[in-house]
């Protein structure tokens, strides 16, 4: 039994594969990931991005900026931000995907809802990859899904309810309690042959500024070694608030954060920033 995360193993030596879409993706170089939101509620970014010119222009720049993954969200998921249901984001998506991978067939798309039916919506369209906040648990179709779809399906840590979604919770061992979810979650996923996971610890997401920050510290604890971490700090307040600034006046202090992590073995960074973090990743090759 593990009493304490210095037990673990860092994973940082690690080498991954993930199969998109009969696309074999090799992840040891780590990837950049840049969020197209769809959304008019974002926290940071809400309505710049809505209509299908703006996402396909956005899109553009991201990849542009040196961003191999466009994660494209429907619904927004801070605090407080309004509930939509998976026809409603079905409908806000319309035929964004599709206009993107025409236009841009070799950017990898990946899908950010916690709604089965939005996947399958999504797959037909020409997603890559499922990112799923929910880990499964807010919608009871969903493993199933990712199943049938066989598309890589990124695990994250979350409280296991929409409504406690933001409840911030103190837990003994920050790294131990990720684990162990993620040790469950793999192992059911595993079992309905989800092959392709990757791991989201949830930043921003129920936890306390202290503890996301020995998250950071800890990352290459996180997973065993077993999957690669995608890691999504980016405008995330447990970074601006301490420092009293907004989230757009963060970049110097994220992107030291992204080294750290990147040095640990986080495979995918999911960024707004795509230009800063690309410089990172590349400071972090030349180290190597």
């Amino acid at each position: 039994m593990l009493s304490n995360s210095q037990t673990l193993k860092p994973s940082n030596a690690q080498t991954y594969s993930i199969n998109c879409n009969g696309r074999l993706v090799q992840l040891d170089t780590p990837k950049i990931m840049g969020i197209l939101n769809l959304t008019p509620d974002s926290f940071s970014d809400g309505g710049k991005f809505n209509t299908e010119k703006a996402a396909l222009e956005h899109a553009e720049k991201l990849l542009k900026d040196g961003a191999e993954i466009l994660d494209i969200g429907p619904q927004s998921t801070r605090p407080n931000a309004e509930f939509l249901s998976a026809e409603e984001e079905i409908s806000r998506i319309g035929n964004i995907i599709s206009m993107i991978k025409k236009e841009f067939p070799e950017a990898l798309i990946s899908l950010d809802t916690f709604y089965a039916a939005t996947v399958k919506f999504g797959f037909n369209e020409g997603i890559d990859l499922i990112n799923d906040i929910s880990g499964g648990q807010y919608d009871t179709e969903m493993f199933n899904t990712a199943a049938e779809t066989k598309l890589p399906y990124i695990l994250m840590h979350v409280n296991p309810s929409y409504k406690t979604m933001h409840d911030k919770i103190k837990f003994e061992d920050i790294t131990l309690e990720v684990n162990r979810y993620f040790a469950k979650k793999t192992k059911e996923l595993l079992e309905k042959g989800v092959n392709d996971i990757i791991l989201d610890p949830g930043f921003g997401f129920g936890k306390t500024g202290e503890d996301q920050m020995k998250m950071i510290h800890e990352v290459g604890y996180l997973g065993f070694g077993k999957f690669p971490l995608l890691i999504g700090i980016s405008r995330k307040s447990f970074i601006y608030k301490p420092l009293g600034k907004s989230p757009l006046d963060i970049n110097e202090e994220t992107q030291k954060l992204h080294m750290n992590v990147l040095e640990q073995g986080a495979k995918i960074l999911r960024v707004h920033d795509v230009a800063e973090a690309k410089e990172t990743l590349a400071r972090f090759l030349r180290k190597k």
